[in-house]
């Protein structure tokens, strides 16, 4: 059992307010910046397993809080705290989540009552958090029963989205929410251009850190540890990339010399892989300037900054500001999307979006696509991937562009990828990904 941290209370005021600002449409990567570096690991690991069973927090606050407080911070603190209340009070450890954050009752309520003293603005909610609790754990048998079949309570994602995968994969939909909820592992895909997967293995077995290698130049490893603490970061050896993204760079078939660009490039995984492949001249267009200077960082590190390399803050809709008329060999699209595929990493996902995003980010993605083709040279390829799942911005879009470009020819890629747990075959599992290849008719 955890001991009971002395900042516990200030632990879980800081993740409250990561809740309360995703419940008012903020990311938790961007609201997690902002927490002070002292309180920011403990805040996110209890941020993000409040995320993995936010449906459940939802119904279970929505039964016993009669009317909403006023202050969000102060929502999300019920709803963290009654998370981790129940927890607390389960006696078989082997049904709870792995990462769940196991604290004794009595120290789980008095820190959330605290917590509730360290801001002007919450003090007079005292009573109600302490309220809240204690019935929870006078009522937890009769308020689970309550919820039993609530839909988003079980699944921990909305209706909508719940109704969305039921639709597209019906034999499949609770493998999906189930496999959402799963932490991802941390895979890294080594730079092969300045060294070999053998070699940071052999690096990472004297570190005592045990690396399992996976596809082309993967390697997942066995426990999760801080990325600047494994050996070669600061050399340039690897970098952080899901199973699932690292098939992109592959599909292009780049040859030295290459005119390539890489439309919406940030934060830059994909535009390294291209540059660790071959020696191509390389364009990196995203309309985000402080992304890209994130894309140069990466580059910097992993030794790819070079002549040829040009990194443009322009919108992929624009190409009259961009593009200088000599056509590209190669375009890789990995267009915005509604992330759905990568919510294991990321999962506030599930709550930031909201119904008509699928539509408008489809949209978005078929004006970007039309776009980039305008810039495709006679015989070069396009490359459509998306971190979703949802048809809208998979398959149906793929075959709407093949629609409306007679000139398109599709290429064999993976099409549709669904996330998948790790097992024995496949020791990273994946995220969920989408990928179609087009090529340009002469």
């Amino acid at each position: 059992m955890n001991q009971v941290s002395p900042t516990l209370s200030q632990s879980l005021l800081a993740a409250a307010r990561a809740i309360a600002a995703v419940e008012n449409g903020q990311s938790l990567t961007e609201t997690l910046s902002e927490t002070p570096a002292d309180l920011r690991p403990s805040a996110q690991a209890l941020a993000f397993y409040a995320m993995r069973h936010w449906g459940e927090a939802i119904a279970i606050r929505r039964l016993l809080v009669q009317r909403e407080p006023s202050s969000p911070v102060v929502g999300a603190l019920i709803g963290l705290s009654l998370l981790l209340l129940d927890v607390a009070m389960q006696e078989d450890r082997n049904k709870l989540d792995s990462m769940a954050p196991v604290y004794t009752p009595h120290a789980l309520v008095d820190q959330s009552v605290q917590a509730t003293q360290l801001q002007r603005a919450l003090i007079n909610y005292k009573g109600l958090v302490n309220a809240v609790l204690r019935r929870f754990q006078r009522e937890c048998a009769q308020i689970h029963a309550a919820i039993a079949n609530d839909p988003e309570a079980r699944w921990n994602h909305p209706m909508w989205w719940i109704r969305a995968l039921q639709k597209a994969y019906p034999d499949q939909w609770q493998q999906l929410l189930q496999t959402a909820n799963l932490h991802p592992p941390l895979t890294l895909r080594v730079n092969v251009s300045v060294t070999s997967r053998e070699m940071v293995q052999d690096a990472f077995n004297q570190a005592g850190i045990l690396a399992t290698p996976f596809g082309d130049a993967g390697l997942v490893l066995q426990e999760p540890r801080p990325i600047t603490s494994l050996p070669g970061y600061d050399q340039g050896w690897w970098s952080v990339q899901d199973a699932g993204a690292q098939l992109a760079a592959p599909l292009l078939g780049l040859k030295p010399g290459m005119r390539v660009l890489d439309a919406c490039a940030a934060p830059g995984g994909k535009t390294a892989h291209m540059l660790e492949l071959a020696d191509v001249e390389l364009t990196a267009l995203d309309v985000d300037s402080k992304r890209l200077e994130r894309v140069q960082s990466n580059l910097e590190r992993l030794k790819l900054m070079r002549s040829g390399v040009r990194l443009v803050a322009e919108s992929a809709l624009r190409s009259h500001l961009w593009w200088d008329g000599v056509a590209f060999d190669a375009v890789l699209a990995d267009v915005p999307c509604t992330a759905s595929g990568i919510v294991r990493r990321h999962p506030d996902i599930r709550w930031l979006r909201r119904p008509q995003d699928i539509a408008q980010t489809a949209k978005l993605q078929r004006s970007i696509l039309d776009s980039l083709w305008s810039v495709v040279a006679p015989g070069g390829k396009l490359l459509l991937v998306t971190c979703s799942i949802f048809p809208e911005e998979g398959e149906m879009q793929a075959q709407a562009f093949l629609q409306r470009h007679a000139q398109a020819q599709r290429l064999p890629a993976p099409g549709q990828l669904l996330p998948m747990q790790a097992d024995d075959t496949n020791p990273a599992g994946r995220d969920g990904f989408f990928y179609a290849l087009f090529v340009r008719r002469p």
